[in-house]
């Protein structure tokens, strides 16, 4: 631990993302595993099912159906994996990222090192924010070409949250809520597995509300205006969840960084 404290104060993100490389190698799996996926679907099963509609004489000549191979199947399925990333995210932020970290006294060891609990946290989230950022911009940008693209042998409707969520900036703003609500979690529970259940159902409401095209709300909306208004509001959300946990985490330590 006392190397890990001295890491922190010579190269703190470096040191985080060390500390958690499991977690960054599940998420550089799944994003490969995703992205794969989604490749496959755009250059095999959508031209064989615009082949198979297409072919006489019909329906002798449809080749045989796989549900898990189905062009709808799989694009739904990972549309509704993508619209839930940000649970994982919370999950992870709230129980190992700051959670475990305030439980154990690794954090507090690391502010025994000149490392100030400001410094400290915002390592942890830019370590975090950088990659979560990244991959998920990818995600999104991927899925709504292929959706976009692909949409005449899709039965499907920009309304629906596993298109909604995962198809534009909605995506990314959600998973970085998730990491702000884990990380305000983490910091007011100070233990791992209440601050992951915190976590998750504070991000799971939010991605329930957010992720609706609410016709009592927005009823005459179309893509665009509820995907930036929707994203613009988890924005203000996780600036203000960020704000509280540094101002919460500033008031339970001293001057010297060391915990109340």
């Amino acid at each position: 631990m006392t190397t890990l404290a001295m890491s922190l104060t010579a190269r703190p993100q470096r040191a985080v993302l060390r500390l958690h490389r499991t977690a960054l190698i599940v998420w550089g799996a799944f994003l490969l595993l995703t992205v794969g996926s989604l490749l496959w679907v755009h250059l095999f099963r959508a031209p064989a099912q615009r082949t198979a509609q297409s072919c006489t004489p019909f329906p002798d000549c449809v080749p045989p159906y796989f549900v898990l191979t189905d062009v709808n199947n799989v694009v739904n399925f990972l549309g509704e994996v993508l619209s839930y990333v940000s649970i994982a995210v919370a999950a992870w932020a709230g129980a190992a990222l700051i959670g475990r970290e305030l439980e154990d006294g690794t954090a507090r060891l690391a502010w025994s090192q000149s490392v100030t609990p400001a410094r400290w946290l915002t390592a942890k989230l830019t370590a975090a924010a950088v990659p979560l950022t990244a991959g998920t911009t990818l995600l999104a940008l991927l899925f709504a070409w292929i959706w976009t693209t692909d949409q005449d042998v899709l039965v499907t409707n920009w309304s629906w949250d596993r298109v909604l969520v995962p198809s534009g900036p909605l995506a990314v703003a959600l998973v970085l809520f998730a990491l702000a609500a884990g990380t305000l979690a983490g910091v007011a529970l100070r233990r791992a597995l209440p601050a992951l259940a915190v976590a998750v159902g504070v991000t799971w409401a939010a991605r329930y509300f957010f992720g609706r095209k609410w016709d009592d709300i927005w009823p005459d909306r179309h893509f665009w205006p509820v995907q930036l208004t929707a994203t613009a509001a988890l924005l203000a959300l996780t600036a203000l969840a960020l704000t509280a946990a540094f101002a919460l985490l500033g008031r339970r330590t001293d001057i010297k960084g060391a915990a109340v």
